[in-house]
């Protein structure tokens, strides 16, 4: 599981810059693949620090690690992903084909239910045909805990994650118009075969993205001819009850949008939850949380592409790598 999250932040970090150049929606800012890469960069590390055998704890650290230090829509659903992935694998130490297929069923379950608007033609999409996928391999049906049956599964997952990636493009008019897929369902995929790279003792697909639009090196930024929306992206962390979390969704829904909740840790009678939200306006989304509790480790970012402070991310020189768009293998 550690090797996994390694692959997966050094594939997410060679490929950003392909990733932030198709991420359109919901904003065309310009920053799926960073987001992607430092999220999963906080779920590696914190991985890397624990001594268990128990995977669902490893998952579990990693992910709330991830959750703390998330980015934008995508990191924050990839936080989401490996936090809501860890509860069924809680006391195991072997990954298994029936065990992934409920890890994955948890997951999308759990990741459509922190968006107060979600969407088909995302990550989500993706995760969820992957995590139908396992479910009908035969090997999760009947039980079957063999490295065989794990391999099946996982390759199964691959072949429904690719597909439902191809079909974002026609799901949302906006990737239509611009002819690309979706950055985040893109991002996802790489962390699945990072996955099935890291469980089968094999190697990342270089191949893998061959011939999705606009991922050619080619390409232009696609991001860059977009409309520019106005405001800014608000993520904080915040203790309050279940209550007042769900008062509060509603209340940021009447003032931005891609709201996003999810609960970190419980705390007391409460939890600890991380949000996020597209505003016009951050002081008022900031008092409007104040009226519940103090928002903590607050990050304010323009909406706007040319606002973006993006940071530096690391491209891995690998030998067979393809220049700009290649998927590297680890070092």
């Amino acid at each position: 599981m550690k090797r996994w999250l390694s692959k997966a932040e050094i594939s997410l970090g060679n490929h950003s810059d392909r990733l932030n150049a198709i991420n359109i929606f919901p904003v065309a800012d310009g920053d799926t693949g960073t987001n992607l890469y430092l999220t999963m960069r906080a779920a590696s590390a914190a991985a890397a620090e624990l001594e268990t055998q128990d995977i669902g704890e490893l998952l579990s650290v990693a992910g709330r690690s991830a959750m703390e230090q998330a980015r934008g829509n995508s990191g924050t659903l990839l936080s989401v992903f490996l936090t809501a992935m860890a509860e069924p694998l809680a006391g195991d130490t072997r990954l298994s084909a029936p065990l992934l297929a409920r890890a994955l069923e948890r997951a999308q379950l759990r990741s459509w239910s922190v968006l107060s608007d979600p969407v088909p033609g995302t990550m989500l999409s993706v995760l969820e045909e992957a995590a139908r996928a396992a479910s009908r391999v035969e090997a999760a049906q009947s039980g079957d805990d063999s490295n065989a049956g794990l391999a099946e599964t996982l390759r199964a997952v691959m072949t429904a994650a690719l597909a439902a990636v191809i079909r974002t493009e026609e799901q949302l008019k906006t990737l239509t118009d611009a002819r690309v897929v979706d950055a985040g369902g893109v991002g996802f995929l790489l962390v699945l075969d990072a996955l099935r790279a890291a469980a089968l003792g094999e190697e990342l697909q270089g191949e893998l993205l061959d011939g999705l639009h606009g991922y050619d090196v080619q390409d232009p930024h696609i991001h860059s001819t977009q409309p520019q929306l106005e405001g800014v992206e608000v993520m904080c962390t915040i203790i309050l009850s279940p209550l007042d979390a769900a008062t509060m969704r509603l209340q940021l829904d009447e003032l931005g949008e891609s709201v996003i909740m999810s609960a970190v840790s419980p705390v007391g009678d409460g939890y600890r939850w991380r949000v996020h939200v597209h505003t016009p306006d951050a002081g008022a989304a900031l008092e409007l949380l104040r009226t519940v509790g103090e928002p903590t480790n607050v990050t304010i970012t323009e909406l706007s592409a040319d606002g973006h402070q993006t940071s530096e991310i690391p491209q891995v020189p690998v030998p067979g790598a393809t220049a700009g768009g290649g998927l590297a293998r680890e070092a």
